[in-house]
């Protein structure tokens, strides 16, 4: 049994690095079904059930560095959230993004309330951080996790859910692709303006330099680093004169602003924003994954049973609303999985209908990361309020 804080940590990055390096050099069709970040939730946990380490020894190590990679983190990811390039997409593709995250977060709500005497009344927490990783992605999910001060052992409900539910959902998208001629002429829909945004996208994509430099690691970890600090110590002084929220929420907003602003100005286009947050994802994953005992998990059929049903009634909102406002098959895949899978999954979904939509797929991904923590904030602010 692990009892040191640094052979903890350093178990887990390796961890996270051999799945990652197995994922992109080899063929394993597992990794199709099962990315190398859903399996580095789920074996984690197996590993912290199996007891590899001892939880009380390294809470130290585990509590000093998780909460300030997170926050370095999230500003990272959203420094490549330039707005004006998403609003470069047009009013039909940011529709359907939109109408797919608020079918999720209306399916969440009813969900909530229709399983709350199941899942618990305090259930309304990970399911706030779930919302944000299915209108965001992980860094979302975490940062509510961080805001809402969810417990490890509560989170790994959240986890469950989000690998086993979404991985089917990713093959479900898959497997409906073959059904696009069909579904567009029910919905009487074109795709003439969407494989033009496609085309003039992957063009400007084309001209931006996307070497990865030592100086550029160094300073984009340098200043995410500070700006995690920065934000920590905001949050506590602004949570003593406004406590309308918690100084964890209040650190999650202003790094999420200082990415977004920082993203319109030349710091949005050094290059390995993109890699370097990907790094910081995967640490955080697996620490918290690392504190997520499988045997306490005893009402794990019930939440996946309800992530089930989540999915459910966003996939039957988002196919009424593309009904109504005659959307096309891609539009409404793609956006769902933008907001459920993130930039993992639905630029290939993006890619599998045409190759030059894949910035489509990229652009839509980042906007969820965008509105992700603060949509799944309010979501979890009206599911408190049925908890009661």
């Amino acid at each position: 049994m692990i009892t040191h804080g640094f052979t903890y940590i350093a178990v887990l990055i390796f961890f996270a690095g051999v799945l990652v390096m197995l994922e992109k050099k080899t063929n394993w069709k597992l990794f199709k079904f099962l990315p190398a970040i859903v399996l580095l939730y789920l074996l984690t946990m197996v590993l912290c059930t199996v007891g590899l380490w001892d939880l009380k020894a390294t809470a130290g190590a585990y509590s000093g560095l998780k909460n300030n990679i997170l926050y370095a983190m999230i500003g990272l990811m959203l420094l490549r959230c330039d707005i004006r390039q998403i609003i470069r997409l047009g009013p039909r593709m940011l529709g359907g993004f939109f109408s797919a995250s608020a079918s999720i977060a209306v399916a969440f709500i009813a969900v909530f309330a229709i399983m709350k005497g199941v899942l618990g009344a305090g259930a309304w927490k990970p399911l706030a951080a779930l919302c944000g990783s299915w209108i965001g992605g992980s860094g979302n999910m975490i940062a509510v996790q961080a805001a809402l001060d969810v417990n490890e052992g509560d989170m790994g409900y959240a986890l469950v859910v989000d690998s086993i539910d979404y991985s089917i959902w990713v093959m479900f998208l898959f497997w409906a692709i073959s059904f696009a001629p069909k579904f567009n002429k029910w919905t009487k829909s074109s795709t003439d303006a969407i494989d033009e945004v496609g085309n003039r996208l992957e063009a400007g994509a084309a001209k931006t330099d996307s070497t990865v430099t030592f100086p550029n690691l160094l300073l984009l970890l340098g200043g995410a680093l500070i700006v995690s600090a920065l934000a920590q110590l905001g949050g506590s002084a602004i949570n003593k004169g406004v406590p309308f929220f918690d100084s964890a929420t209040w650190t999650v907003l202003i790094v999420t602003v200082v990415g977004l602003v920082a993203a319109m100005t030349p710091a949005g286009k050094i290059a390995g924003s993109a890699e370097l947050s990907n790094v910081l994802l995967y640490c955080v994953i697996a620490l918290l994954a690392s504190r997520a005992n499988l045997m306490d998990l005893t009402d794990g059929h019930w939440w996946i049973l309800s992530g089930f049903m989540i999915l459910a009634i966003h996939g039957i909102l988002l196919v009424g609303i593309a009904k109504l406002f005659k959307l096309d098959l891609f539009t409404i895949g793609v956006a769902s999985l933008a907001n459920i899978g993130g930039t993992a999954s639905a630029p290939i979904l993006a890619g599998a209908y045409r190759g030059p939509l894949v910035p489509v797929g990229i652009l839509m991904a980042l906007m969820g990361y965008v509105i992700g923590t603060f949509t799944a904030l309010g979501v979890g602010q009206v599911m408190s309020l049925i908890a009661r």
